[in-house]
């Protein structure tokens, strides 16, 4: 395949790994050469080697360029949409107040079931191209929407059948343990009878997975019910992610380092014993601040995770009720206003953190030889100008897999 070479760019953000949050490691007049979909260097236009001085030169238009965005929490799959649960909130009504009603969660169950297959596959492959649009190579979906075996193995499928009809990379998780589904409300334990013994080895013989989420909460799942679940998903070898602490302290923090999670998201209510404890456990920390914005809750501290020196990433949380954007910039402006992290550390957690929240981080993440060709030119002349002057999009062109995707709607 040929070389090609990123030429007249401005700022250029590696985002590698080391030096913590707030290292994003700007490049001036930075470039990029790739071989297919691998960069094989990266650096000052003016240091690049002679080896690659015949590449074939991609026009930046002086735009700043930064590693593809990567969102490590959707519900990306699911029917129907809960836009009057919007107004009862404005009025007044809280999440568990909403849930104990019939909605919530259990709505969105109800239209996601009686959804085809064929009819999850066309939405979500719309939702895909306007995501690339905004700049995002890489997603994570969850399932969590059908919980029966069929329903739950429908997402999954959906999801399998996305990551080969186009060209945003999809990292599939069960979520299978969102809430307890109406038919099983007098009989816990045999919903987690079905999901232990039933669903995850079926999911696991399809590979329809590589993680396993549970919600831990006073209308979801125990702490005890869901160190069950992950024991199950983790013999039949998918990871552990956690939605914890997100309406109060209930230990959930400490849970998912106790269980070695790859990630503990939402953690707007963990205190300072959840944080050491994710930090001495290496979990990344995922803030989802649409979620917080649509609930008006408390945000998460994320400048005290920083601090205790837990990696933070950041999502949409994209679903039909608590965070109904996939607008991943929008979430990061929001990471800055409301978790409080500075522009840098907002993209870091959107790049090399959310690669490490998918176990995904030798691939993906930062812009480094060896590392998959998946980069974003933006209008902007520094991440701090890009977060703060908020826009509809400021990406110019998404390349993944060293192709160009999609083009915003400004142009170089």
């Amino acid at each position: 395949m040929p070389l090609k070479r990123l030429v007249n760019a401005g700022l250029l953000y590696t985002c590698a790994a080391p030096g913590g949050q707030a290292a994003v490691h700007p490049v001036p007049r930075g470039t990029l050469v790739w071989e297919g979909e691998v960069i094989r260097w990266v650096g000052p236009e003016a240091d690049l080697p002679a080896a690659f001085a015949g590449a074939e030169p991609v026009d930046a238009g002086g735009a700043m360029v930064i590693p593809g965005l990567i969102d490590c929490h959707t519900h990306l799959a699911f029917g129907g949409w809960r836009a009057g649960e919007f107004e009862q909130r404005i009025l007044g009504a809280g999440y568990r107040e909403i849930a104990r009603a019939g909605g919530g969660i259990a709505a969105t169950v109800r239209h996601t079931r009686a959804a085809s297959e064929e009819a999850l596959f066309a939405r979500c492959l719309d939702f895909l191209r306007e995501m690339a649009r905004l700049g995002v190579t890489t997603v994570e979906c969850k399932s969590g929407y059908g919980l029966t075996v069929e329903d739950e193995l429908k997402t999954l499928r959906v999801y399998r059948r996305l990551a080969g009809a186009q060209p945003v990379g999809i990292v599939p998780t069960l979520l299978g343990a969102h809430v307890v589904p109406p038919e099983f409300a007098n009989d816990r334990a045999g919903y987690l009878h079905l999901l232990c013994d039933e669903l995850i080895p079926r999911v696991a013989a399809e590979r329809l997975a590589v993680f396993a989420d549970v919600f831990v909460e006073e209308t979801a799942f125990r702490p005890e019910e869901a160190r069950r679940y992950l024991a199950a998903a983790r013999r039949h070898g998918l990871e552990a992610r956690l939605h914890v602490d997100q309406l109060g302290d209930d230990g959930g923090a400490r849970l998912a380092a106790e269980v070695g999670a790859v990630s503990a998201d939402h953690l707007e209510y963990t205190g300072d014993d959840g944080i050491r404890a994710l930090a001495r456990a290496g979990v990344v920390a995922v803030a989802l601040p649409l979620a917080t914005l649509y609930l008006g809750q408390r945000p998460m501290a994320a400048r005290r995770f920083v601090e205790a020196g837990v990696p933070v990433a950041v999502a949409t949380d994209f679903n039909p009720g608590t965070a109904p954007s996939y607008h991943l910039p929008l979430a990061l402006t929001l990471a800055c206003t409301l978790n409080r992290l500075t522009p840098a550390e907002a993209l870091k957690g959107a790049t090399c953190y959310a690669a490490r929240a998918i176990r995904q981080e030798r691939r993906l993440g930062s812009l480094e030889p060896g590392k998959r060709a998946d980069f974003v030119l933006l209008d902007a002349p520094d991440v701090n100008y890009w977060l703060y002057h908020f826009r509809p999009n400021a990406a110019l062109a998404t390349f993944l897999r060293g192709r160009p995707l999609s083009t915003g709607a400004a142009s170089p």
